[in-house]
């Protein structure tokens, strides 16, 4: 069983080094293109062979497999919330144990670990790789193929970070964004206000109304994120716009927060509501992880992690698609760290060793049974 003291930290470092100034935005083809063929190029240096790169319209997702029939999906993505130009201020850095640079916890780290985790193992050829482009933004362009990668292998591996106190995750919440627009009529706010509608003082309501969709007691959050409205300081508002973030437990809310939304009403005469946006990632039942978190646990001790953890957490990941098609999912393998989608995103460097033997024994464990 390979351990942490198998891997050259020093060339983990290297490598991580290389994808990290490789910035990788979602949407950014081009930058996502170069990302996929730098990637492209450590899997055949690491793994023996190179895997192939699926064209999409919001860019290319990888895909390596092992040559056997798989029997384990290792599922993740390689684009980054960060804008181009994030790495200009904040260059990858290594300092007082940790690494730190624009995706380096979220994820580039976890495709290291998975990649030099399968290098050191005979049974990567019961593997497959899927690291998809456009996770951060829905997996719309993705979902598919990951559906069908995951039933095809029976097993899914997924390389997001890990959660607080470098736990596993063994379940998610569902999540989705909507968009609430209102419309209403301009007019000269100092002259004639009466002539018009206005659309800011609707979306004063509506925020109201759709904080209260939210049953917390059970795990659903319905949160109005962002709001604009006007464009300019004497015209009564003509539009205005609401974009909500939900988050579910209970697979049942999914209806009835959806249904709820549209069904919402105007309250200033003359204004007209529209809605659009879904809870697109399913929740992960906390039962899709049972079976391979308990051969996390069972290999753990053999590779030195005597305190192996299990949490569920708010925000969701593709695994959620995975275990809602009823495929054993494990999740939160990747990097150690903390700052996700944040300036002070980083990784514990002393982590990466054991997370890639983790990486290995779990894969091997599972090719083997």
């Amino acid at each position: 069983m390979s351990s942490s003291d198998t891997y050259n930290l020093d060339a983990m470092l290297a490598d991580l080094d290389a994808l990290v100034s490789c910035e990788s935005p979602s949407r950014d083809i081009e930058r996502l293109q170069s990302h996929a063929q730098l990637l492209s190029g450590l899997m055949e240096r690491m793994l023996g062979s190179a895997p192939t790169l699926i064209e999409s319209p919001v860019g290319p997702h990888i895909h390596w497999r092992g040559g056997n029939d798989p029997k384990v999906l290792i599922l993740g993505h390689h684009d980054t919330v960060h804008p181009a130009g994030t790495l200009a201020r904040l260059p990858f850095a290594v300092r007082d144990g940790k690494a730190t640079g624009p995706g380096v916890f979220d994820m580039k780290a976890g495709i290291i670990q998975a990649i030099y985790g399968l290098s050191e193992i005979r049974e990567a050829s019961g593997a497959e790789i899927l690291i998809t482009s456009d996770e951060e933004i829905g997996s719309y362009a993705s979902r598919e193929l990951i559906e069908a990668r995951a039933k095809a292998t029976g097993n899914v591996l997924v390389f997001e970070p890990s959660g607080n106190g470098d736990a596993l995750k063994i379940a998610r919440k569902g999540v989705g964004t909507f968009v609430v627009d209102i419309a209403g009529r301009a007019s000269h706010a100092g002259l004639e206000p009466e002539k018009g509608i206005n659309a800011l003082i609707e979306l004063a309501a509506q925020v109201q109304a759709i904080a209260a969709i939210a049953q917390p007691e059970i795990g659903t959050t319905v949160t109005p994120t962002i709001a604009t409205a006007g464009t300019t300081e004497n015209v009564v508002p003509a539009a205005a716009q609401i974009t909500v973030d939900v988050r579910v437990n209970i697979v049942s809310e999914k209806a009835r927060v959806e249904t709820a939304l549209s069904a919402l009403q105007p309250t200033v005469a003359g204004a007209t509501i529209s809605v659009s946006g879904s809870i697109n990632r399913p929740p992960m039942h906390e039962s899709a992880a049972t079976a391979l978190y308990a051969v996390a646990q069972s290999v753990a001790a053999g590779i030195g992690i005597t305190d192996l953890q299990g949490i569920a957490v708010g925000g969701g990941s593709d695994g959620n698609f995975t275990a809602a098609i009823g495929v054993p999912t494990l999740d939160g393998l990747g990097a150690c760290g903390g700052g996700a989608h944040a300036d002070s995103e980083y990784i514990k460097i002393k982590t990466m060793g054991e997370r890639a033997a983790l990486a290995a024994a779990i894969t091997r464990a599972l090719v083997n049974s």
